[in-house]
Parts: C-alpha cells; structure tokens; sequence
C-alpha cells in the first residue's frame, strides 16, 4: 500500500473566469494543503480524502501561466474565505472524498473510475492518470452543479466562474 500526502504529493484545483466582465477576473490555480491518498497497487484500488478548508489560493492564471503579481494578500484570503464558506460548505461538509471501482490501463497511464463524494452528495467520476517522467498525473474535471454548488457569480451574473474545474493531482512514481 502506498500513501501519499501534502508532504509528498500535490493537489491543484484550477478554477475559470466567464462572462460580460471577465476581462476583469482571474483564472485561479488553488492548492488544498491537507490531503491523503492511498493506493493498492495489488487490488487496483485508490482513496483519496481531502480537507474542504484547506484550499489555498496560490495564484492568479493568465494565458495559462501563473501569474504571482494579479492577487494581493487580503484578495487570496477573500477568495479562500469565498471558497470554504460559500462554495464547499465546509462547515457542514469538512472532508471530499474519492474512492475507486476500477482501475483500467490506459495507454501507458490508467483510467480510474470511482465515486466522489463532496458537498453532501456522491458522484460518478472518470479520473485520468498519466506519467510524466517521474510522476504521475491525475486530471479529472468536476462539474460543481454535480455536486449542489452553484458557480461563483458576481455583479449580477456578470463575472462568475465556469462550472467545470479541473483537479490535479500530482504524484511521484517510483
């Protein structure tokens, strides 16, 4: 069995401006700082638990690329707050959860299938693994209306972000 946390793996969350106004927002690369996975390479099997209030936000995106100078401080805060409180409910609901049903070859990756459990409610994912050099890379897309989260919206709809995010996670492979 091997594990994984904060200290030896990496999960992102990447969020995406839409709308009249979103010249004006930013896209946000968010990582959550309390996590642990665990994989069964024997039973093909993984779970993974992640902390609801643990998301910080690490940058604003432009293009693609971090972009360090965009948020200040107060505004990261601002967001994170956003996120724990609005967003996720973490009060209610402090632990995301992922568990799998199988586990495929992929063309030199996997395709792990699985249950998400986050916000009070369960969901049938598809998470996409590939290896890039000395790690691997775990992509999936959640739709948040999947979940009872209604998308950021701001000045009447305006600015919002999109309902689909993307989740990384990052491991190294042995």
């Amino acid at each position: 069995m091997l594990r994984f946390d904060q200290d030896s793996a990496e999960c992102l969350v990447f969020t995406f401006k839409e709308g009249l106004l979103s010249a004006v927002a930013h896209d946000l690369k968010i990582r959550v700082e309390r996590f642990e996975i665990a994989v069964d390479e024997a039973a093909r099997t993984v779970e993974g638990r992640f902390d609801a209030t643990s998301l910080r936000v690490v940058c604003a995106m432009s293009a693609g690329k971090d972009d360090k100078g965009a948020l200040s401080e107060s505004q990261k805060r601002e967001i994170e707050g956003n996120i724990v409180r609005d967003v996720l409910d973490a009060k209610k609901h402090a632990e995301i959860r992922f568990v799998s049903s199988a586990v495929e070859d992929d063309d030199g990756g996997f395709r792990v299938r699985g249950e998400l459990a986050l916000r009070g409610r369960r969901k049938r994912i598809e998470v996409a693994v590939r290896k890039v050099r000395k790690r691997w890379i775990a992509d999936a897309v959640i739709h948040q209306p999947d979940f009872g989260i209604r998308p950021y919206s701001a000045l009447l709809g305006t600015l919002k972000v999109k309902a689909d995010v993307e989740v990384q996670v990052i491991l190294p492979a042995g």
